[in-house]
This record gives structure tokens, sequence and C-alpha cells, in this order.
């Protein structure tokens, strides 16, 4: 498709929308009494395209460093990891479950023009927590748990925080996709839920005996609408009593495996996260079901893209409901903004309308920075027990020359590779 001119590919796109569906379209589910609208974030989708551009990007200071050791010393090394979950502290962190497919990939990272591995730079911007995503079994290797030890020496490695996002699926978990990992799809629901339990204890259990225990445990991935579908579905017509219990009888053996492997069982946190970031009603509902069947659990996580969620203010509204009616702390686990509505390759982005933006925030670097510095202002200012932050999502996954990214224009690095000025907002 690159060959083709702008004018004939817009002739395409035009033509062929009518036959092949946008795969952006959120998916609407409707539980008794609310509607979800449910972002497939993690699908690529149909863009207003603008011609390819290099960011204006201030130089930024980087320190001359060699490549991080797997592992280093435990003197050595100011260790972030679970004192930076303590309560009151703030977490300032980025998911880089992509790097090792990216770079196998042909990705590169720069700060300055000067090669440097990217989860260093972002360290060195005032990043203090990663969060890497697991999958059970899946296909391609990519997120599996070879690749989250890796992940997970390197953090430690960087005295980094660790949060650990189990999809508890073989593939992508979401509002929209809660498929079970094929081993477990034939069990009966007791088996499922031993499985849940020792699936749990078992991966923290592997980065326990590397000395790399996780701060933060994420019990499922978005999961208003359940997890391990069709067994523990509360959406639509599985709203019922029955699948409620089935819920949250599994989210009790994962939390269960997960305090029980881990050689700090007072310190870790576990972390329930959800993507109805700015719906009071559906989030209220889901949490006070939890509440009610005694799952036990730290932190509630939002997921907030302004062009799917709305307004800054409309999350600060339902972040002080949930903070003040569950006592838990409160993260934004995943988050992104654009710096730019161009492309590198023909991979559809998951945002490059203008009208997707926030007002006031530009789809520019220092729009950007704008976005990241006002949500953290924002989220320091809810008044929560325990831990407070936010994740951002995307800030490493650049096109590669080998793989395209559906999240080119949100990372925090530009088509070059090199890191963006707006990394600074970390820092302020």
């Amino acid at each position: 498709m690159k060959t083709l001119t702008i004018k004939t590919f817009a002739l395409f796109m035009l033509a062929s929308a009518a036959f092949f569906p946008d795969f952006n379209s959120r998916s609407t589910i409707q539980p008794d009494g609310f509607s979800l609208s449910v972002p497939s974030h993690k699908k690529s989708s149909t863009n207003e395209r603008q011609h390819p551009v290099s960011a204006a990007n201030t130089p930024l200071y980087c320190k001359a460093k060699p490549e991080p050791q797997d592992s280093l010393p435990m003197e050595n090394k100011t260790k972030t990891g679970l004192g930076a979950s303590k309560d009151g502290a703030f977490i300032l962190g980025a998911d880089i479950s992509q790097l090792y497919r990216i770079e196998a990939h042909g990705g590169t990272f720069r700060c300055n023009g000067k090669t440097a591995n990217p989860v260093a730079i972002l360290k060195e911007h005032g990043i203090n927590f990663v969060r890497v995503r697991l999958w059970h079994d899946p296909r391609e290797g990519c997120c599996n748990l070879k690749e989250t030890l890796r992940l997970a020496k390197l953090a430690d490695s960087l005295g980094l925080g660790l949060l650990l996002d189990i999809h508890y699926s073989d593939t992508w978990a979401d509002p929209g996709h809660q498929t079970k990992p094929a081993a477990w799809s034939n069990v009966t629901f007791d088996s499922l839920i031993d499985s849940m339990y020792a699936y749990t204890k078992s991966v923290i259990g592997a980065l326990d005996k590397q000395h790399t225990p996780p701060a933060i445990v994420q019990i499922g991935n978005e999961i208003e609408c359940g997890i391990l579908w069709d067994d523990g579905r509360v959406c639509g017509s599985f709203n019922d009593k029955k699948h409620w219990d089935a819920l949250t009888d599994l989210l009790k053996a994962g939390i269960k495996g997960a305090r029980e492997s881990s050689n700090h069982p007072n310190k870790i946190k576990i972390m329930i996260h959800v993507s109805c970031s700015t719906n009071t009603r559906a989030s209220e509902e889901f949490f006070d079901r939890l509440i009610s069947k005694g799952v036990d659990f730290d932190l509630i996580g939002l997921s907030y893209y302004p062009w799917w969620h709305g307004s800054m203010q409309a999350l600060k509204t339902n972040m002080e409901l949930l903070a003040s009616r569950y006592e838990k702390g409160i993260v934004i686990a995943e988050t992104a903004y654009p710096w730019t509505l161009s492309w590198k390759d023909d991979t559809h982005n998951i945002v490059g309308l203008g009208r997707q933006l926030l007002t006031g925030y530009p789809a520019t670097v220092a729009g950007q920075e704008r976005f990241i510095t006002d949500l953290i202002k924002t989220v320091k200012g809810i008044t929560a027990d325990g831990s407070k932050g936010i994740f951002y999502w995307g800030g490493i996954d650049i096109s590669a020359p080998r793989m395209g990214s559906s999240c080119e224009n949100i990372a925090l690095f530009d088509f070059s590779g090199d890191v963006l000025k707006s990394v600074e907002a970390f820092q302020n």
C-alpha cells in the first residue's frame, strides 16, 4: 500500500468502508440498567491520514550509560519495587510489554540521536514503575512467561517497580474479549477455579524465584464485563446472580494465588482494573458487587483514553467517587495521547481524527506533554487511601522496520525512535 498515492489510498478506503468493518468501532454491551461502551483499543482503526511529519523535539539531556544488565546485586541499585507501591507514594509508570517484539523487528530507540534502552530513557526522565502484560499461551510468543521474566529482570536492574497484568487469556482481554486460555476451554468450573489459583501462584512464584517480585498484580484486564467467558461473564444476558457469583469466586481464587505465592504477602498490592473510568453508574455497580461478595483488593485501576472516555473532569468526578466510596488506592492503569495525527507505516492508528482530541490539547508534542502533566495533577488531587499513580500505555510502541504499530502517534518516541520532549511531564 505504500506504492499508492494519497488520493488513490483515500478512494480505496472510502470504497472499502462499505464492505469491511471499522476495527476501531466500539461494541456496546448492555448490562441490566446501564450501557457500557467497549473500546477495542488493541485493534487498529481507520484514520484520517495526513502527511508524515517529524516531531519538533527539543533536545533532552541523556546520560551515556551501557545497556542494563539482566540483574544487578541488590546492594548496587536503588530498589523502587515494592517501596513505590506504599501508601501515599505516587506511581509514574509505562507499559513496556512490546519491547522485545519491537526490537526483534528492527526497532531502535534514541535520546539526542544516541541509541539507548528505552526503559532506561524513561527511568531517567521520571518513570519509577513498569507494567507488563502476561498471556497464558500466546501463539507468537509475545507476552508469554519467558518474556515476562526477562522484562522483570530488566525492570529490576533499573530499580523500577513492576505491575504484572495477568490477562488470563492467550491473547488480548478487554470488555469485548475475555476468551479463556485454550488449555482451560473445556474444564469444569471447579477445575477453572483451581487453574486460576494455581496459575496465578505459579507465575508470581517464578518471578519470586528470580528475585524480581511484582509490587502490584492485576487480576484480569478491563474486567467490568467479567473474565474467562462465559463462566465469569457478567454483562448483557449474563448479568445475573449465578454469573456474578462465578466471577467473584474466580477473582478470589486468583487473589489467593497471588497472595500465597509472594514472599512479601503483606506488601504485594492487588489491582482490579476496569475501563469504565468516566461512567459512575457502571463503576459503582461493579465495585459494589465485588465488595459485597468479599473480594479482597487494594487498588482500583482505570483505563482513560479521551477519545473513548471523554473529559478529564468526568474522570476526576468518578475517581473522587470511587476513592471516597471504597477507600482504595486509585491508579490510571492505561492512558495515552497523540503527539501527531500523522503516521509512518500502513497500520491504522487507534486515534487519528481531530474530533477525537480534547479541547485545549492539540495533537502536538506540547499537547501530549500538557495532557500527561494535567492528568498527573488530576490524579494527585484525588483524596484516596493507598497508592495513586498513572501508567502510560503504548509509550514505547513505535513503528519498526518489519512491524507496524497502531500506537506510533501516541508513543513517547517519534517516528525515528527519538524520545519526545513530552516525556519531561513525568519529571514536573
